[in-house]
């Protein structure tokens, strides 16, 4: 594996948002991470947070070379977000692997754009519910932790992208605890790339979304905040309410609730849920929307 050549790929993302960007509250006006060259054309691969509603964008190659860029896309299934390039950026793509076939117990590397990589492994591979309305069915956990994470590049044995980070996290294992960083998996890529290259967005239909920021407790899903003037808060969904059912269903923890609510339809769908709140059960009607719509789009350049 050439590394100082692997390492050439993975860019430095820095990005300014609007001051009414939506999520300028949330994520910040200044974002700052990592993006991996996909193409030799200066196609970028980035974790989504990090360019969503961006005005700006740079990237900066290890040698401190700037180069402008776009934000073409942001998926907020998977996570992914896409920049392109808007002057040569001269370096070579990263191959991509499959992720799939990463197994735990896997000798990893996980670069950032700043020129920074740590050797670590796989530890698990599992699903993962995230509190903003966000699940992937198997998602990649690596240790130890890459102190800067955000689109940092999960590269395997073979020097090709298998992921892409996203958080941070901890582990307890055998009675310790041990800070572990998840990851993407590369093979959600596919769909999302085909769609833009070929048709200038993603075509996937929204899911319908509630503005709804939860949390599993005991198996019980507990509601930590709503977003302002978001189709839960609007609904009168509070925080500390638990979430009990959802339609006729019993709500099993956080993925099976994203997932109940994922099938009631597309965006607009009425969503009828159960809640326990102060002791006293209650019935709400939410009715969702599409989250991109509350977002500034990007822009065609």
């Amino acid at each position: 594996m050439d590394l100082e050549k692997i390492m050439r790929s993975v860019v430095a993302v820095r990005a300014s948002v609007p001051e009414k960007a939506f999520t300028a509250g949330t994520l910040g006006m200044r974002r700052e991470g990592s993006g991996v060259v996909i193409r030799e054309n200066g196609l970028v691969l980035t974790i989504g947070y990090l360019i969503t509603e961006a005005d700006e964008v740079w990237l900066t190659r290890h040698d401190g070379r700037v180069v402008p860029a776009h934000a073409l896309a942001y998926d907020q299934e998977s996570g992914f977000g896409l920049v392109q390039a808007l002057a040569p950026l001269e370096l070579p793509a990263l191959p991509i692997g499959d992720s799939d076939k990463a197994s735990v117990e896997d000798d990893i590397i996980f670069a950032d754009g700043e020129g920074q990589y740590v050797r670590g492994s796989i530890v698990a591979k599992q699903e993962f519910a995230g509190y903003w309305e966000y699940l992937l069915d198997e998602a990649i956990f690596i240790a130890p932790a890459h102190p800067s994470w955000g689109g940092a590049a999960l590269i395997d044995g073979d020097g090709k992208l298998v992921g892409l980070g996203s958080l941070r996290l901890q582990m307890s294992k055998g009675g310790e605890i041990a800070d572990i960083n998840m990851a993407v998996p590369i093979n959600l890529l596919r769909p999302i790339l085909d769609d833009v290259l070929n048709q200038g967005a993603i075509s996937r239909p929204p899911r319908p979304w509630l503005g709804a920021f939860s949390a599993e407790t005991n198996g019980e899903v507990v509601v930590m905040s709503v977003t302002e003037d978001g189709p839960a808060a609007k609904a009168g969904l509070r925080r500390g309410d638990v979430i009990s059912e959802i339609r006729d269903g019993e709500v099993d923890g956080l993925a099976d609730f994203y997932r109940k609510v994922w099938e009631s339809g597309s965006p607009g769908a009425e969503i009828p849920m159960r809640i326990l709140r102060d002791g006293r059960e209650a019935w709400l009607r939410i009715k969702s929307a599409d989250r991109n719509d509350f977002l500034i789009k990007p822009q065609l350049q």
